[in-house]
């Protein structure tokens, strides 16, 4: 790679979007002239394509409808599950499938009840379905049976791949990830063929509340200790 090359990746990867860094001026339809990697500057082409597939494509223009207006009914006041609800119904979604973890029964049962009562038709898969072992899937045995931190968890793998199939075979409307751990819910939504909404985030440490890591003391204490611990071990990497 010529220097010119390397300068112009460089410059590339400078401008790629960063967001996060941002006051959100996006918000009121402005862009951010003090962050030069703003992308409403820097890709003009791709916000022009983004309203062009919001204008052409129909299920992605009802979709957008849709979800507008259930945030506009809700806002604040209804749960993810009402949310999820009043969307399949705008979205005229009959046949709903649950892709669930097996640790959330319990949960799984209760989305399918109020789902079931509100006129849907639902369609289970728990994720230990097939009863396939880690080994099979290329999973080290020493990642097997007992977690690194104590807690039992098994020689069968979780599922997701028949999960989705299952669900295809179905021919569910929209599918709903209840539980799924953390790259078992993307190999799901690959193989889904209808489209797929998160409706719990598996987070064992935070009773599946996610962003209730984000705003409390253990969070921070939590991702301090992490990040030093990591730190420490790169230093010992490095000695």
């Amino acid at each position: 790679m010529t220097q010119e090359e390397k300068d112009t990746e460089k410059e590339e990867i400078h401008l790629e979007p960063s967001c996060h860094n941002c006051t959100m001026t996006c918000v009121g339809g402005k862009a951010n002239k003090k962050l030069e990697n703003c992308p409403m500057i820097i890709s003009p082409d791709i916000q022009k394509k983004a309203r062009e597939i919001y204008a052409k494509d129909e299920f992605i223009k009802k979709s957008t409808g849709v979800a507008s207006i259930v945030e506009a009914s809700g806002y604040i006041t209804w749960p993810r599950l009402k949310d999820t609800i009043e969307y399949a119904k705008g979205m005229g979604f009959k046949k709903l499938g649950l892709g669930f973890c097996a640790g959330l029964l319990d949960e799984a049962n209760k989305v399918a009840e109020i789902l079931e009562r509100y006129g849907f038709e639902v369609i289970s898969t728990c994720c230990k379905t097939g009863g396939v072992k880690k080994t099979a899937v290329g999973v080290p045995k020493e990642f097997t049976g007992l977690s690194k931190t104590g807690y039992p968890i098994g020689f069968t793998t979780c599922n997701p791949i028949a999960q989705a199939l299952l669900l295809n075979k179905a021919k569910t409307d929209l599918n709903l990830i209840v539980g799924l751990c953390v790259g078992h819910d993307v190999n799901f939504t690959k193989t889904s063929e209808a489209p797929v909404s998160t409706l719990i985030a598996k987070d064992r440490s935070m009773p599946h509340n996610p962003a209730g890591v984000l705003f409390t003391h253990y969070g921070r204490s939590f991702f301090a200790k992490d990040l030093a611990d990591a730190r420490k071990a790169a230093q010992k990497n490095e000695s």
